[in-house]
C-alpha cells in the first residue's frame, strides 16, 4: 500500500514538473513572436486565433486565387505582398456589413489618428468616401463647417476648383485642409436642392469647450447647458455648471453635434438626475458573462428640474445614452430631429506595422432594454430649421433677429432653442410630458 502511494506521488510530481517545463519553454520561444503580432491591446483569448490548427475558416480558395495571380497576372511584380494582404483583410472586415468596423493600413491609420489628435487645420467635418466623391458624415460643433452651414449628407465634388472625383479619401482631404485662416470654396451637391452650391469656408484650428452655459434675457428662470463633448473632465464640469443654476426652475440640455463616446462620463452626468441604483445603460457583449449594467450612484441630492433636451442627426454615442435614459425615466422632452443611431461599442487593435483594425465588440441598451443601433432616437417634438434661419435679411424681415444686430455678427436664428423655451413653459404649467406633447401636437396639426 505504501509503495503504491509513493508511486502515485512520483507520478503526480512528474506531471507537475513536466507542465512547468512545458510552460517555461513555450513562454521562452513563443512570447516574443506573439508579442509582435500586436503592439497594444492583445488578450490571451486573442492569441489562440493565430494558431492555424484551430482555424475554422477554409482559405483554400484564397490561396488558389493568389496562386493564379502569381503565375498569370501580367504585372503582379509591381504590387507589394503587404498591400495584397491589407486589401484582403479590408475586404473581410467590409463583409461584416458594419459601418463602424474597419481595417486601416498603416498610412490610413496614421492619417486617421492625426485627425483624432486634432493636430491639423481644416473645415472640421467628419467625411467618408462615396463611390465617386466625398460625403459629409458629421459636422463638428464650433467648426468652420458648422459656421458656414455645411450639412450632413452634403456631397463635396470640388475643393478650390479641384475635382475630387475618384480620389481616395485622404487625397481628397489634402485639398480641403490647411492652413488656418485661409478659405476653401466647396462645390456641393445637397439632397433636395436643385442647384449645385458654392460654399466658402474659412479653415481653422478648433478648440471646443466641453461645457457652455448662458442665461436668457427673456426668461431668467431657464438654465442652459450645452454639453459639447464627453471626456474625462466632462462630468465634473457639468456638475459645476448645475450648481451655478440651482436657482433656476427648469433647464435646457443641448446635445446637438455631440458624437463623443465616453461611457463613464455619461453615467456620472445621468446620476445627477436619476435615483440611485436605477439602471442607466446596459452594455451587452458576445459572452453574456461580460454584460454590465451601469447604475446611478451619486451621494448628493438629485436635481429635479423639468428638462428639455436638444438633439439632432449629429447626436451620437454617449449623448444618445444620456438622452434616452432621461426619456425612459420621463425626466425630459426631446426636441429637433432623429439622432445618429450609434448603439454599439468598438475596440481598436494595432499590429506591428501600425495598421489598425476596430470592430464592434458590444452593444448598449437603454433602461427599457432597447438598442437604437441603426434606428436612432426619434424626438418627441420635431422642429426643423428653415432657410430664413440662415439668411440675415430674411431673419430681419420676419422679426426673429435683433434689430441692433449687424450682418457680420449673424450666425443663424436658433429655432430649436427658441421652441424649447416655449415647451418648457408648457411643461411647468401642465406638469406632465404627455400633456405637453398632446398640446404641442394639436398646435402642429392645425
Amino acid at each position: 500500500m505504501e509503495i503504491n502511494k509513493n508511486c502515485k506521488n512520483k507520478i503526480a510530481f512528474s506531471i507537475f514538473l513536466t507542465s512547468v517545463l512545458t510552460f517555461f519553454l513555450l513562454w521562452v520561444f513563443l512570447a516574443e513572436p506573439i508579442s509582435n503580432l500586436y503592439v497594444k491591446k492583445v488578450s490571451k483569448s486573442d492569441i489562440s486565433l493565430f494558431n492555424p490548427n484551430k482555424q475554422d475558416l477554409n482559405l483554400t480558395k484564397f490561396w488558389e486565387v493568389y496562386s493564379l495571380l502569381k503565375r498569370k497576372y501580367y504585372s503582379l511584380d509591381g504590387i507589394k505582398q503587404s498591400d495584397l494582404v491589407d486589401w484582403a483583410i479590408a475586404g473581410m472586415v467590409d463583409a461584416i456589413w458594419d459601418k463602424h468596423s474597419e481595417f486601416m493600413n498603416s498610412k490610413v491609420a496614421k492619417n486617421f489618428n492625426e485627425a483624432l489628435s486634432w493636430n491639423f487645420e481644416w473645415i472640421w467635418a467628419y467625411v467618408e468616401k462615396t463611390p465617386i466623391w466625398v460625403k459629409i458624415e458629421r459636422v463638428i460643433k464650433w467648426s468652420p463647417a458648422k459656421k458656414f452651414w455645411v450639412k450632413k449628407n452634403d456631397i463635396i465634388i470640388e475643393a478650390n476648383w479641384v475635382k475630387l472625383e475618384d480620389l481616395d479619401i485622404w487625397k481628397a482631404i489634402e485639398h480641403i485642409k490647411w492652413p488656418a485662416g485661409s478659405e476653401v470654396i466647396l462645390k456641393i451637391i445637397r439632397p433636395l436642392e436643385k442647384e449645385i452650391l458654392d460654399i466658402k469656408v474659412i479653415r481653422a484650428r478648433v478648440k471646443i469647450p466641453t461645457i457652455e452655459t448662458k442665461e436668457f434675457e427673456d426668461n431668467k428662470n431657464i438654465g442652459y447647458i450645452a454639453l459639447n463633448m464627453y471626456w474625462e473632465t466632462s462630468s465634473k464640469e457639468f456638475k459645476n455648471a448645475l450648481k451655478k443654476m440651482e436657482n433656476k426652475d427648469w433647464i435646457i440640455i443641448d446635445l446637438r453635434d455631440n458624437w463623443w463616446w465616453y461611457l463613464i462620463s455619461a453615467v456620472e452626468i445621468l446620476s445627477n438626475f436619476i435615483e440611485n441604483w436605477k439602471v442607466l445603460v446596459t452594455v451587452k457583449w458576445k459572452s453574456i458573462l461580460n454584460n454590465t449594467s451601469y447604475k446611478s450612484a451619486w451621494i448628493w441630492a438629485k436635481f429635479n428640474w423639468k428638462i428639455v433636451i436638444l438633439i439632432n442627426w449629429n447626436t451620437a454615442s454617449a449623448s444618445e445614452i444620456t438622452a434616452w435614459a432621461l426619456k425612459d425615466y420621463n425626466k425630459a422632452i426631446l426636441i429637433w430631429t432623429k439622432s445618429y443611431w450609434k448603439g454599439s461599442v468598438q475596440e481598436p487593435y494595432w499590429f506591428a506595422d501600425w495598421s489598425e483594425i476596430k470592430f464592434t465588440v458590444a452593444k448598449w441598451f437603454t433602461p427599457n432594454d432597447l438598442n437604437i443601433d441603426k434606428d436612432g432616437i426619434e424626438p418627441d417634438i420635431k422642429v426643423e430649421f428653415k432657410k430664413e434661419d440662415y439668411n440675415f435679411d430674411e431673419c430681419k424681415k420676419i422679426g426673429k433677429c435683433d434689430n441692433n444686430m449687424k450682418k457680420e455678427d449673424f450666425e443663424f436664428f436658433d429655432r430649436q432653442l427658441e421652441k424649447s423655451k416655449e415647451i418648457l413653459s408648457d411643461f411647468i404649467e401642465l406638469g406632465k410630458i404627455e400633456k405637453v406633447l398632446e398640446k404641442t401636437n394639436k398646435v402642429i396639426s392645425k
